[in-house]
Order: structure tokens, then C-alpha cells, then sequence
């Protein structure tokens, strides 16, 4: 119990205080999220991953192995949470909304805080590449999803080029192939935006909470939390042999599946109209109850 509580003070208190100061400055300020998201989205997010892709040891074959990794725990998790869905005879606006929550986790505003925390560095690198997967599968498939099937292809393709974090994966690995070293006036301006993106994704995660409330559907909600936080990184967990990644990588895959839901799919679900108050709920009580799936996940992951 002594060191549960130990890591627990040491890797997970520390973002929920970030989160907590968020969550006062949007309640005492009423302050609007949304222009912080942005900022992070478009900004801190992809000078990290470039930052990261550009100073990591990873190979290439093990970066698409990652990515892999995180797309099939994405896809298995949807697939569970779509047919529980179905044998729960939800209404089409819940079960895209039950799907959307129990499927897309919050890899980067806690995931790639925690994984630095309980890790080091060498996890947050590959914790950079399963969030990177994950924002590029939400931004195509979670807006076609929050659609419930009226969006089209072409809809879900724009909503993945969009994802300014794609393109930063490319450009760090070009310049790595070809020993391209950023000049200072460059590569100082990605450090200082690189360096602010944990905190303000942190700050950004409490803003979005502060707004939430409980959702009324109280079945949906619990399922949604267990396949978010119990199933997701058990499945993870069982797909590790598969893709035969180093143990920073296994750490950091099976730590970013026990996330909770994304606080993007809140935004998401207010876009679409898809019971976004179900959506948000979700978000706060996975989140709220984290804390005590992750602490003994890290113990059993060697933290």
C-alpha cells in the first residue's frame, strides 16, 4: 500500500494539481477553452512530437509497429464498445456517443505527462507516437462517428489531415535520415513551444472539467468508464507479443490505452450535437477516477 501511495504522490498528483489549477482558473474566470485547445492542437502538440521524433533513438520500423499498436487497441475497443451498444439497444445519438468515449483516451494531455512522470523520457518518446495515432484516428473517425453515418469519406479525410501533429512525424524523421541539424533560430523557438505543450494540455484537461457535470444515463456511463480504463489497456496488455516493442515502448503503449476518455471527443460531440452532456460527464468521471486504475498499472508496468 506504502508504495501505491508512493506513486501515486509522485506520478499522479502532480497532474491532477496542474488539472485542479485549471479547473479554478476556468471556474473563477469563467474562462473559454477553446482558444487554449487551439493553441495546444495547432502549436505545443506538434512542436513536441517534433521535437521528440527528432531526438529519439526509435527506428523506423519501430515507429510503425507503435502506431500500429495503437491503432489496433483503438479499433479493438471501438469494435467491443460498438457491439456492447448494440446489445444494450442504445439510441443511435448514444451509441456513437458510447463509442466515442469508451474508444478515444486522452493520450496527450494526461497520457504524455504521466508516462514522463512514471518513465522518463525514453517512455514519452514512444508515448509521443501512440498519441499521435490517436489524435490523427479521433480527428477522422471520431468525427465520422459523431456524425452517425452522415458524414462522408471525403469528411473524415479532411478531419484527419488536419491533425497538424501528422505532419511534424515526416518532416522529423526527413531530416533525421539526412543528419539535418534545426539552426538555433529554429530550433530553439520548437524547444520553448515543445516545453510548454504538457503544462498547457494539463491547465487545458481541468478547463474542460470545470465544465462538465454528471450525465443522467448512469448504464452507459459505467460502461463506458470500465472499457475506457479496465478493458482498453488489457487489451493493450494482450497485444503487446504481437508487435515485439522494447519495454519504454510496452510501458508507454499499455499506460496511454488506460487513459481517460479524450477531452476532444467533448468538443466533438458539442460540434455534431451528439448528447454532448453524456460525452462531457464521461470525461469527467473517467478522469476523476484514473487515479486508481493508473497507480497500480504503473506498479505492475515496473514504475
Amino acid at each position: 500500500m506504502s508504495r501505491l501511495l508512493s506513486l501515486f504522490v509522485e506520478n499522479v498528483l502532480p497532474i491532477l494539481a496542474l488539472a485542479a489549477a485549471g479547473l479554478l482558473l476556468q471556474r473563477a474566470l469563467r474562462l473559454d477553452p477553446r482558444p487554449l485547445s487551439q493553441v495546444v492542437f495547432y502549436a505545443f502538440a506538434p512542436a513536441l512530437v517534433f521535437q521528440l521524433l527528432l531526438e529519439t533513438s526509435i527506428k523506423a520500423g519501430d515507429i510503425l509497429r507503435m502506431m500500429g499498436l495503437a491503432a489496433a487497441v483503438m479499433g479493438g475497443t471501438g469494435l467491443l464498445s460498438w457491439g456492447v451498444s448494440r446489445l444494450a439497444h442504445m439510441p443511435p445519438a448514444l451509441a456513437s456517443a458510447f463509442v466515442l468515449t469508451s474508444t478515444f483516451m486522452n493520450a496527450g494531455n494526461y497520457g504524455l505527462s504521466l508516462n514522463q512522470l512514471a518513465f522518463g523520457e525514453s517512455a514519452l518518446a514512444w508515448a509521443v507516437l501512440f498519441f499521435t495515432t490517436s489524435a490523427m484516428i479521433t480527428n477522422s473517425m471520431g468525427v465520422y462517428l459523431a456524425s452517425v453515418g452522415n458524414a462522408t469519406p471525403r469528411v473524415a479525410l479532411l478531419g484527419l489531415l488536419r491533425v497538424p501533429s501528422l505532419y511534424a512525424i515526416p518532416l522529423a524523421l526527413i531530416l533525421r535520415s539526412l543528419s539535418i541539424n534545426l539552426p538555433t533560430a529554429l530550433a530553439h523557438p520548437v524547444d520553448l513551444l515543445a516545453a510548454a505543450a504538457i503544462p498547457a494540455m494539463l491547465l487545458l484537461l481541468g478547463m474542460h472539467i470545470g465544465q462538465a457535470g454528471l450525465p443522467r444515463q448512469r448504464g452507459a456511463l459505467a460502461g463506458s468508464v470500465v472499457l475506457r480504463l479496465v478493458v482498453s489497456p488489457a487489451l493493450a496488455w494482450l497485444l503487446l507479443p504481437l508487435f515485439h516493442l522494447p519495454t519504454p515502448g510496452q510501458q508507454a503503449a499499455v499506460l496511454e490505452a488506460a487513459m481517460p476518455t479524450a477531452v476532444l471527443t467533448s468538443v466533438i460531440a458539442s460540434e455534431f450535437r451528439v448528447e454532448p452532456e453524456f460525452v462531457a460527464g464521461t470525461v469527467l468521471v473517467s478522469t476523476l477516477l484514473s487515479p486508481l486504475t493508473v497507480t497500480p498499472l504503473i506498479l505492475l508496468l515496473g514504475g
